[in-house]
């Protein structure tokens, strides 16, 4: 079938909201913030999987998930999308899913991810029980949260509007920023954010500075929020446990997935 694209904001979303821990980041991404840097393509357009390519940041990112029932037909998706994808990307994909890019993509690298959900409600319910106060991040903290991403997760996906929009919140030091929590999107209108780029400095760890700032910004996320996620390496045991300890449940497992073009290839 030829792929069709999509535009409709609302017919998305309802799309999107019939399995909403699955599809955060795609509704997060209907916001006003993402929307002009979207692409959005399916076989159908009443049904069944649907892609995301997100152009917003330095490198492309293409986003289409699916339950395991569901993952068939979105690989024929994938297929049908090769010759319209950029020469290198990062995906996040079922398990397996990327083998419709085979033909034409090698897999640079693979992080196999939890995704997290706080149950509805579950936010404004945590106990702050650390002795230390995480505070709001705005613009002006730009340089120091750089500092810290490039020593304690230089491989974070940062995108700086979301300081502006009251979305990260940090715990210093003497000054010294030592930990921070933030959101890779928030949508109030669509009620979804996605938790993400919690760090804590190499040598602050251990001391509950994360769980300060996961819990600040799950309280200021409370109020417009219902469905509140995050993504987590299976192989991160400590940020596991933390997560689970704050009430976390897992709902999905996948893929992140850097794809670059083969030299042989068409794309």
């Amino acid at each position: 079938m030829p792929l069709i694209s999509l535009h409709d904001r609302a017919a998305l979303a309802a799309r999107f909201r019939t399995d909403p821990a699955l599809h955060l980041f795609e509704l997060g991404d209907l916001d006003d913030t993402h929307w002009p840097n979207t692409a959005w393509y399916t076989a159908s357009a009443d049904h069944g999987p649907v892609a995301l390519l997100y152009s917003g940041g330095d490198t492309p990112v293409l986003l289409a998930f699916a339950r395991p029932a569901d993952v068939p037909p979105l690989e024929a998706l994938l297929g049908d999308l090769r010759p319209f994808l950029p020469r290198r990307f990062t995906a996040g994909l079922p398990d397996g899913a990327e083998r419709a890019l085979a033909p034409d993509y090698a897999v640079e690298r693979r992080t196999p991810l939890l995704r997290m959900l706080l149950p509805d409600r579950a936010a404004a319910d945590l106990v702050r029980d650390v002795p230390y106060e995480a505070q709001p991040l705005t613009t002006a903290d730009l340089a120091d949260l750089r500092t810290l991403l490039a020593a304690a997760y230089p491989e974070a996906w940062f995108d700086p509007r979301m300081l502006s929009g009251g979305g990260y919140v940090g715990v210093r030091e003497n000054g010294r920023l030592l930990a921070a929590a933030g959101v890779h999107v928030h949508s109030p209108a669509q009620r979804v954010a996605v938790l993400g780029n919690v760090a804590t400095h190499p040598e602050a760890r251990g001391r509950g500075l994360a769980r300060a700032c996961v819990t600040a910004l799950c309280h200021r996320l409370a109020a417009d929020t219902d469905h509140l996620g995050l993504n987590v390496r299976t192989d991160n045991a400590p940020a596991i446990r933390l997560y689970r300890r704050l009430g976390f449940t897992t709902v999905a497992t996948y893929n992140e997935l850097v794809l670059s073009a083969r030299a042989s290839g068409t794309a």
